[in-house]
């Protein structure tokens, strides 16, 4: 006796498609991950892989960086680096930050200060348990007054010392000088950064593009055959594993198509489900801190 398949209609189409929404987010974000820079090794206190600060200034800035966190608890760390790769400075940042695991685990009390030299854009990125004390608006002012005329006149040391001053004296409970500055200088607080404005454009592009390619072909397209479809000038294959009684379908693949199947999935090349340093070299770690993407970005 014949054992036929009994489905809900429409259900197959219906799989199909989440599956090709699915496999097309996939592709979209291990095309983010390909494009993501390597992250140097924290080394120390201050890890200068740009070369821009000179000897003297970065072994100031150590001593005081130590001293500072061993009677506030207060983790600062600054890092050059000569490219990004490509890749924004925020996200970077923030990956750098949560890798290096900066800030005492439970208390999220670093800040991380970076400077990407042939990008021309700095960053200041707050942990989370510090964000109320060194604000936006704090680290902004830094980047404004500290870092960019500094470094505009070619003196990295300078602006990258006296911003690491302005931080530890705000972090000390005295941002009123800071603050004067900004009040004779107010800046647009309603005026949104260009750089994060460009990265939801082209994150929420991706995303409905995504989405369309799941869609739309098979409500616009020509269809050829159970699953195919052609579309724009493309041609969409949708293959689906159904939870149907005694019904399953695979995914055909071939050069040119968009192929998708339900039955498989994907992972991405992190391990363990969290972030590692890779090495803490020189007797120096972090505590176990993280961020969540407080703090200021610039460029000159």
């Amino acid at each position: 006796m014949t054992r036929r398949a009994i489905c809900p209609p429409g259900s197959g189409h219906f799989a199909a498609t989440v599956g090709a929404a699915l496999a097309a987010m996939a592709v979209l974000l291990v095309g983010f991950t390909a494009l993501a820079a390597e992250l140097p090794v924290l080394t120390g206190r201050v890890v200068d892989n740009a070369g821009i600060i000179d000897a003297a200034t970065e072994a100031a800035l150590t001593r005081k960086l130590a001293d500072f966190e061993a009677k506030s608890s207060d983790q600062i760390v600054v890092a050059t680096v000569p490219s990004l790769d490509g890749e924004e400075i925020e996200p970077y940042a923030n990956r750098l930050f949560r890798a290096w695991k900066l800030g005492q685990a439970g208390e999220d009390n670093g800040v991380l200060l970076l400077v990407a030299n042939n990008d021309r854009k700095m960053r200041i990125e707050v942990g989370y348990g510090l964000e109320g004390t060194l604000t936006d608006l704090h680290t902004r002012l830094i980047i404004e007054n500290d870092m960019v005329p500094a470094f505009r006149a070619g003196d990295f040391s300078g602006g990258i010392a006296k911003a690491v001053d302005d931080m530890v004296m705000v972090l000390q409970g005295n941002p009123e000088e800071l603050e004067a500055r900004g009040t004779r200088n107010p800046a647009d607080s309603n005026s949104v950064d260009p750089i994060v404005a460009l990265f939801i454009i082209v994150w929420a592009m991706l995303f409905l593009g995504g989405l369309a390619m799941a869609f739309l072909p098979p409500i616009f397209g020509t269809k050829l055959s159970p699953g195919v479809y052609k579309w724009l000038g493309m041609t969409f294959r949708y293959g689906q594993r159904s939870g149907c009684y005694g019904q399953r379908s695979g995914s055909a693949s071939s050069g040119g198509v968009w192929t998708t199947g339900t039955g498989s999935g994907w992972s991405s090349g992190r391990s363990g489900g969290g972030w590692s340093s890779g090495g803490g070299g020189g007797g120096f770690s972090g505590g176990g801190g993280s961020s969540g993407g407080g703090g200021s970005s610039g460029s000159w």
